[in-house]
């Protein structure tokens, strides 16, 4: 998976980054044909609470997407990767689900029968 990580009035760290690359690659759990993860986080200086953390996360069929906005930069981005695990972890399910609604092949005839 290719992960993009931008920042707007915010100097990126190694360790800003890496903690982005450990909890977007934790969705790999859920869905391994992610193709592209965009993150872009800002400091907002105007706002009461000053930083965001946006991520988009592009997989065959389906974008997911989330912010959050919190006070706390790390805070944000676990926020946000809970948000996105939930979104991928609800599309998943409901994969499966249509997939087990419909049997098909000589289960089917099985149990027409």
């Amino acid at each position: 998976m290719q992960i993009t990580i931008t920042g707007q009035h915010l100097d990126l760290t190694d360790p800003i980054k890496n903690y982005v690359d450990e909890k977007i690659g934790r969705l790999g759990r859920y869905f391994d044909h992610v193709i592209h993860a965009r993150a872009v986080l800002k400091h907002l200086p105007h706002e009461n609470l000053v930083n965001v953390a946006d991520i988009t996360v592009n997989a065959p069929g389906h974008i997911f997407h989330a912010e959050v906005h919190n006070a706390d930069m790390y805070a944000a981005i676990d926020l946000v990767a809970d948000k996105l695990e939930a979104q991928v972890h609800s599309y998943k399910e409901k994969l499966q689900d249509r997939r087990n609604d419909h049997p098909t092949g000589l289960a089917a005839i099985a149990e027409a029968d």
